[in-house]
């Protein structure tokens, strides 16, 4: 399907039929994912466009797919919310704000009690697991939606960040955007992403993503801090921009969000702006992306679509819809990911700057 969608929306039209079959013999919870569901109904968009007899009936079949996936805060939900309005979509409705009742309830369920104690001994794993346990075996069903958020509150108001996003997207009929989009350290963040010319939304959506705000971060490869930056990276950067750095700084707030906004930029920078391959580049360093745009000019989504690791075409999916929402969150702009994606990706323009071959 992927490679249907890549060449349809190069200009080969008739692959659109084939987008449409292949996503037909998925198995029902496959067809059901919002991935397929989006391109099956623009396949079917594709086909009303050539069958006049059929074409009410294939744009209200189109539509119905459109409107199981549409959502505010996802990549697909987000574009397809786009294309059923015509415009971006509106966000979710804030909450009731949660009670001091409600709060002082949160704080002494006992798992959330052992959880918050053994975040204080530094038992992070052990934490973690107590919390989610709480959250999803106390009762039949989990926590209700109120619950959650008062929870989800604890978390925020201690700084948890990564329970605070956690519980809240647990939610199934309310949505807070201050739980699951905190903007932690926000003037920080701003002076990092202004000193380089970086959009803040953007820098943010990529944090959500690499450590969900957690300062002390490391995964399993070596990179560190809230932007995951990898040692080698750090120094090539530091040198680049003339930051001061030591190897023992990389886990020092500010110098990770200034060394990490710099690289950012600079990937940025050496992909012509393009957001979608920027990320990819941060994720799977910038040699790949440079490969994957080769070939035919597609839709920016489907370029995304067909990145060939699942970990970077999650990601990059991921960083460009929470990107949209700190839009919003920051800058009270509308919810316009296709604005943020662009409309085509293809070969590097013959006009454009060289490539920065000593990009780590």
């Amino acid at each position: 399907v992927r490679s249907a969608i890549r060449a349809a929306t190069a200009g080969d039209a008739a692959r659109w039929v084939q987008v449409e079959q292949a996503v037909s013999a998925m198995t029902p919870a496959q067809r059901s994912d919002p991935t397929w569901l989006y391109w099956q109904a623009r396949a079917l968009q594709a086909r009303a466009a050539t069958s006049p007899a059929q074409a009410t009936a294939l744009r209200q079949q189109a539509r119905e797919r459109l409107v199981q996936v549409a959502d505010p805060l996802t990549f697909y939900g987000q574009l397809a919310s786009e294309a059923l309005q015509g415009r971006p979509p509106a966000p979710p409705p804030a909450p009731a704000p949660i009670s001091e009742s409600e709060l002082v309830a949160a704080e002494v369920e006992p798992g959330i009690d052992r959880s918050l104690r053994l975040l204080a001994l530094g038992w992070r794993s052990e934490a973690v697991r107590e919390w989610n346990f709480t959250l999803s075996r106390t009762r039949p069903g989990g926590l209700s939606d109120r619950e959650l958020l008062a929870v989800a509150e604890v978390a925020c108001r201690r700084e948890i960040w990564d329970r605070c996003i956690n519980t809240s997207e647990r939610t199934r009929q309310v949505v807070s955007l201050a739980q699951r989009y905190p903007t932690p350290f926000h003037d920080e963040v701003l002076a990092a992403a202004a000193e380089v010319g970086l959009d803040a939304a953007y820098m943010y959506g990529l944090i959500r993503q690499e450590s969900r705000f957690l300062v002390a971060a490391r995964s399993s490869v070596g990179a560190s801090g809230l932007m995951q930056v990898m040692p080698a990276t750090a120094s090539w950067t530091a040198r680049k921009l003339g930051i001061p750095y030591s190897p023992e700084l990389l886990t020092d707030r500010a110098t990770n969000l200034r060394i990490g906004a710099g690289y950012l930029k600079l990937v940025l920078d050496d992909f012509e702006g393009t957001q979608a391959m920027a990320a990819a580049a941060y994720n799977a360093g910038p040699g790949r992306p440079r490969r994957w745009r080769e070939g035919r000019t597609v839709e920016a989504a489907a370029w995304a679509e067909n990145v060939p690791f699942a970990e970077t075409r999650d990601y990059v999916k991921k960083v460009l819809a929470n990107a949209t929402v700190y839009g919003h969150v920051l800058h009270r702009q509308p919810l316009a990911l296709q604005r943020r994606l662009g409309d085509t990706i293809g070969p590097r323009v013959v006009s454009a700057p060289a490539e920065a071959r000593d990009l780590p």
